[in-house]
C-alpha cells in the first residue's frame, strides 16, 4: 500500500463495516465512521516508516478493490512469535469474487515465510459470513473471546487461529 492508496483503502474499509456489520453494530457507530479521517490515519502510519504492520492491496484493472494488513500478534503491548491478520476488507460490490481469499492467502504466505508458526485473527462473534470465510481458509476458533463495545452495545469478538507452514 502506498499513500496514494489510502483514500480508496479507507472507502473500502468503511464500506465494509457499513455492509458487513449493519445488523451487528449500532447505526450511529457506523454513521460516525469517516473515510477521510481513516485515510489520514493510514497516511500518518505509512509516513512513520516501516513498522511491524504490512499492508497489501488487491487491484483489478488498475483499481484498488481490497486491503489486508498483518504483522506480529499483539498480546497487550507485546508482540509474540505468532502472526496476526489485523484487517481484511474487500469492496462490498466485489464480494464473492476471490479477492478476499487471495489477500488472505498472500498474508498467510508472507507470515509463514517470515517464520511465524501460526496466524491469529479476531472476528465479531455474530458475524457468521466472516466466520465461514475464515473457516473455509482453515482457521478455527480457539475459545478466546474479547469484549468490544460500539456506542454502548456489546459486540464481542472471538479469536481464530491457523497453523502456518513455510
Amino acid at each position: 500500500m502506498t499513500p496514494a492508496d489510502c483514500d480508496r483503502v479507507a472507502e473500502i474499509r468503511v464500506g465494509g463495516w457499513r455492509t458487513a456489520y449493519r445488523e451487528l453494530v449500532p447505526r450511529s457507530y457506523l454513521d460516525a465512521m469517516d473515510p477521510a479521517r481513516d485515510a489520514d490515519r493510514h497516511r500518518a502510519r505509512l509516513a512513520q516508516g516501516p513498522g511491524p504492520a504490512r499492508d497489501l492491496v488487491a487491484e483489478q484493472d488498475g483499481h484498488v478493490v481490497g486491503w489486508a494488513c498483518h504483522g506480529p500478534y499483539r498480546d497487550g503491548e507485546t508482540y509474540t512469535e505468532d502472526a496476526e491478520l489485523y484487517a481484511i476488507y474487500v469492496d462490498p460490490g466485489r464480494y464473492g469474487g476471490g479477492i478476499g481469499r487471495a489477500l488472505l492467502a498472500e498474508s498467510a504466505g508472507r507470515c509463514a515465510a517470515a517464520g511465524h508458526p501460526r496466524m491469529l485473527l479476531w472476528v465479531l462473534r455474530e458475524n457468521a459470513p466472516a466466520r465461514r470465510f475464515y473457516e473455509r481458509a482453515g482457521f478455527r476458533p480457539d475459545g478466546t473471546e474479547e469484549p468490544f463495545e460500539a456506542d454502548g452495545v456489546a459486540v464481542p469478538e472471538v479469536r481464530y487461529v491457523r497453523r502456518l507452514t513455510s
